[in-house]
């Protein structure tokens, strides 16, 4: 029987989690996007190390981060990973870039000052 993961444990303080969303690049160069309170055990289990991993990236790796962004609740978190799977191929590898030019503004409210880090592990 599959082994479950808890979210988080009774008396953890929700108000101070940080939350992630991350850019992963496979082996065949494709991006993927996803949301997370701990980047490290999220990309342990993306690579198979532990229960819990993505199926889209299964049997794709190596993994590595291209992009991680810091943002102050799970809401935000979750609102700014859909509006990156929204971005084309090329304003994706801008942001991993850090170049805003060619990005929608709503992107940046999101995140919190000083939120980019670029592979970060």
């Amino acid at each position: 029987m599959a082994q479950s993961i808890p979210a988080r444990k009774q008396n953890e303080d929700t108000s101070t989690v940080s939350w992630f969303v991350y850019l992963i690049e496979n082996r065949l160069g494709q991006l993927y996007t996803g949301c997370t309170t701990d980047p490290a055990r999220r990309m342990r289990q993306h690579c198979g190390a532990i229960t819990g991993g993505a199926r889209a990236l299964k049997g794709k790796g190596p993994l590595r981060f291209r992009a991680v962004l810091s943002v102050s609740n799970k809401s935000a978190a979750l609102k700014l990973e859909y509006a990156i799977k929204q971005l084309s191929r090329a304003q994706k590898t801008a942001l991993i870039n850090g170049c805003s030019d060619t990005l929608p503004d709503h992107i940046f409210t999101y995140t919190e000052p000083g939120a980019y880090h670029p592979d970060k592990a």
